[in-house]
């Protein structure tokens, strides 16, 4: 099932190219905030499931097209991200295990707007990752049982400001760095995971093209890790990583689109009020001409002379 959150945060369900509001559904789940709703819904989906499966069927729904796509995971306690988890570029060994976290606040939707902050960044890029949302408190999983702790997957931009001091704090958090959606698929719908294609593209050209089962540590394994540091709970964000070869810049204007397979398409749009550029230039040609590391800043502000 495809479950997101529309308009002023109804609670819907995708029906082919439609969405149906199911807020009558979940209208009586307690909440302060429409993450409260989600969270309800992880937490009894055996109820939940007919009767939302029931309201998608009796109804036709308005077309998606109409309507303004919010966040589908909204307001977590946690974004996890997975560091360097691909074997690309060349690798041959999976390297350091490593994640980190990102702020909640980071978050926006499919159709939304990647602000890039005024920060002496080298350049602004998008990673492209398939993320999993938590179903139940977990902590210490093991990889075995890392399955029955997955809800769901959705598309997942984790922006990023390179090069600024502070370290990983300032390059991941900044306001808007995160968009996500525009659904979350719940698993069953999805199947295997560790074999979805994922693509994003940059003003209609297609720069990363990776599947997912070239991850150096697989979604299970990174379950396991992240839990054996800190719990997750019900509707928190695990972020698997990215295949690098394909970043490039992030600048004014560009229309960003991202789709693993089997969880819909996320587009959003890129503002830079400072009109930075950077030759649009990816890591893996960068390091074909002997130069790893993302292309340097041609014009604006910051740009080193």
């Amino acid at each position: 099932m495809k479950l997101l959150f529309f308009e002023d945060f109804k609670f819907g369900v995708v029906k082919g190219d439609n969405v149906v509001d199911c807020s009558a559904v979940v209208g009586g789940i307690p909440h302060s905030d429409p993450q409260g709703i989600l969270v309800g819904v992880i937490n009894a989906w055996g109820e939940y499931r007919p009767k939302l499966e029931a309201a998608a069927a009796a109804a036709a729904g308005v077309p998606l097209s109409s309507v303004r796509i919010r966040p589908p995971v909204p307001g977590p306690s946690h974004v996890a991200c997975m560091a360097g988890n691909y074997m690309d570029m060349g690798r041959t060994d999976p390297g350091v295990l490593d994640a980190y976290l990102k702020s909640p606040t980071a978050i926006v939707g499919s159709g939304d707007t990647m602000v890039l902050p005024d920060a002496p960044a080298t350049i602004f890029e998008g990673e492209a990752e398939l993320a999993l949302v938590i179903s139940k408190y977990a902590s210490r999983v093991s990889a075995a049982e890392a399955p029955g702790y997955i809800f769901g997957y959705m598309n997942f931009i984790d922006g990023s400001a390179r090069g600024l001091g502070g370290g990983l704090y300032q390059s991941k958090s900044q306001h808007s760095a995160a968009p996500v959606g525009p659904f979350l698929v719940t698993a069953d719908e999805v199947g295997d995971a560790q074999k979805l294609q994922v693509k994003l593209w940059n003003n209609g050209v297609l720069y990363q093209d990776y599947n997912t089962s070239t991850m150096a540590r697989n979604i299970n394994q990174c379950v396991e890790f992240v839990t054996s540091v800190h719990p997750l709970k019900p509707g928190d964000i695990l972020a698997c990583g990215t295949s690098h070869g394909g970043l490039n810049p992030f600048m004014d204007g560009d229309r960003i689109e991202m789709e693993a397979e089997r969880l819909g398409r996320l587009t959003f749009t890129v503002k830079d009020d400072l009109k930075r550029t950077w030759a649009r230039v990816t890591r893996e040609q960068m390091a074909a001409k002997g130069t790893p590391g993302p292309t340097p800043q041609l014009r604006g502000k910051y740009a080193k002379s």
